[in-house]
C-alpha cells in the first residue's frame, strides 16, 4: 500500500499541481500525524539519530571495510550533537581521540592500500596536518573553522573509502540482462530554471535504477522535462515524457523500457527485486540508501505495481518534524538510487512551474554498462 496521500510513484495517475508554498504548518503536521501508522513500522525507528547527512550516507554505503578508517571517519562524523551543543571541551577530547585512532590505525590503513596497489602515504599525512588545527578551532571555541577542518577530514576518509572498493560487490541476476546497470557511481549535475544540483548517484547499492537513470541523462532524455509534481515537504517528481508514452520507450524495442524495485539491505549480498519491505516481512530493517535526507532520490512506479517505473524519479523533501527519518513510510517501498551533495537550497525554490534545462554526467560515466 502507498503512503496515504503520498504516491511519489504513480507515472501517470497522480500527477497532481503545484500547491502554494504558504501552508500552514500546524494544519500539516496535524494532518501528518493523522495518518494511520502499522505498528511494525513503529518498532523500525531506529535507536538514536539518523543519519541525515547525504555524504556521511554515502561514505556509509560503500562496499568496503576498512575497520580504521571506518573507525576515523565515525568518530568524526559524531562531532555533530557537541557542536549543536556547543560543548567545547568534549570536541577537544574527540579531537585528540581522533589524533589516537590515527596514530594507531594508521600502519594498517596503509598496509590495506598497499595490497590494492595504492599508496594512502600522503592522504595520511594530510590528515596528520589537520587535526591538530581541528583542535585548536576547539580551543578557540570558532565553529566556522571547525566546521571547514571537519569537511576536509571527511573528504579525506571518504576519497580513502573509495580508493578501497574492489570490483562491483554482487552478480546482477541474468534476468535483467538487457537493462543497463552503474557498475559504480556517477555524478550527475541537473540544470534547472531555478539553480543547479549536484548529485550522487549510487550503483553500487542500485545499479539497474542508477544504470537507468543515467543511461537516460547521456540521451537527454530528461533535457527540458518539467517537475509534474511538486508537493511542499514531500516530493518533487520529474522525468514524465511529453506525449502518450508513460515513460521512456526504448528506440531499438520500441517498447516501454521498465525497471524493477531495487533495495539494498546491508544484511544481504544483493538487492532485493520487485519486493517491498512489508512483502518480505522485514519491518525492522533500514536500507544502505535510506530516505534520510533532504534531497534524497527515489524512483517512481504506479501504486498498483512495483516493477513498472520507467523514467520518473522524484526528490524526497525531508523534513524531521513530519517525515522522520526512519519512520516515512517510504523506506522498503520504494527505491533509493542518490543523493543531492550540492545545491539544496534549490530544492526550496523548484516548484511545478520549473523544468530541468539540462541534465549532464560530471563524472563516473565510464561505470555504465548498457546491458549485462
Amino acid at each position: 500500500m502507498a503512503f496515504p496521500g503520498f504516491t511519489p510513484c504513480s507515472p501517470r495517475l497522480s500527477r497532481l499541481q503545484h500547491r502554494p508554498w504558504r501552508w500552514c504548518w500546524s494544519l500539516i503536521l496535524v494532518l501528518v500525524l493523522l495518518i494511520p501508522l502499522p505498528q511494525p513500522a513503529a518498532a523500525a525507528l531506529p535507536a538514536g539519530d539518523p543519519v541525515t547527512d547525504p555524504r556521511a550516507l554515502l561514505r556509509d554505503a560503500l562496499p568496503m571495510e576498512q575497520q580504521q578508517l571506518q573507525d576515523l571517519q565515525h568518530t568524526m562524523e559524531g562531532s555533530s550533537t557537541e557542536l549543536r551543543a556547543k560543548r567545547w571541551s568534549r570536541l577537544t577530547k574527540r579531537a585528540r581521540r581522533l589524533q589516537r585512532l590515527l596514530n594507531q590505525g594508521g600502519a594498517a590503513i596503509q598496509a590495506d592500500a598497499q595490497q590494492r596497489g595504492l599508496d594512502f602515504e600522503e592522504q595520511l599525512e594530510r590528515l596528520g596536518e589537520l587535526l591538530p588545527r581541528l583542535e585548536e578551532a576547539t580551543a578557540q571555541e570558532d565553529r566556522p573553522a571547525f566546521l571547514a577542518v571537519r569537511a576536509r577530514i571527511l573528504d579525506c576518509l571518504g576519497s580513502m573509502e573509495a580508493d578501497l572498493v574492489h570490483g562491483f560487490p554482487f552478480a546482477i541476476p541474468k534476468e535483467y540482462n538487457a537493462l543497463p546497470r552503474l557498475l559504480g557511481r556517477a555524478h550527475v549535475r541537473l540544470h534547472t530554471t531555478a539553480g543547479d544540483l549536484l548529485t550522487v548517484v549510487d550503483g553500487y547499492n542500485a545499479p539497474l535504477t542508477a544504470g537507468a537513470f543515467v543511461d537516460l541523462v547521456q540521451r537527454g532524455f530528461y533535457d527540458g522535462l518539467g517537475f509534474n509534481r511538486a508537493e511542499a515537504f514531500y516530493v518533487l517528481q520529474s522525468g514524465d515524457p511529453e506525449g502518450e508514452a508513460d515513460g521512456f520507450v526504448d528506440p531499438r524495442t520500441h517498447q516501454l523500457r521498465t525497471v524493477p524495485l531495487e533495495i539494498r539491505v546491508a544484511s544481504e549480498e544483493q538487492p532485493f527485486y520487485n519486493l517491498t519491505f512489508e512483502d518480505l516481512g522485514l519491518f525492522k530493517e533500514i536500507p544502505v540508501l535510506p530516505f534520510s535526507a533532504r534531497g534524497t532520490m527515489g524512483w517512481a512506479h504506479s501504486s498498483s505495481a512495483v516493477d513498472d517505473g520507467s523514467s520518473q524519479f522524484f526528490f524526497f523533501l525531508f523534513e524531521p518534524e513530519l517525515t522522520p527519518a526512519g519512520l516515512n513510510l517510504i523506506d522498503g517501498r520504494f527505491a533509493a538510487f542518490g543523493y543531492v551533495v550540492e545545491g539544496g537550497d534549490v530544492l526550496d525554490e523548484l516548484t511545478s512551474m520549473d523544468r530541468i534545462l539540462e541534465a549532464t554526467v560530471v563524472s563516473g560515466a565510464d561505470n555504465l554498462r548498457a546491458h549485462g
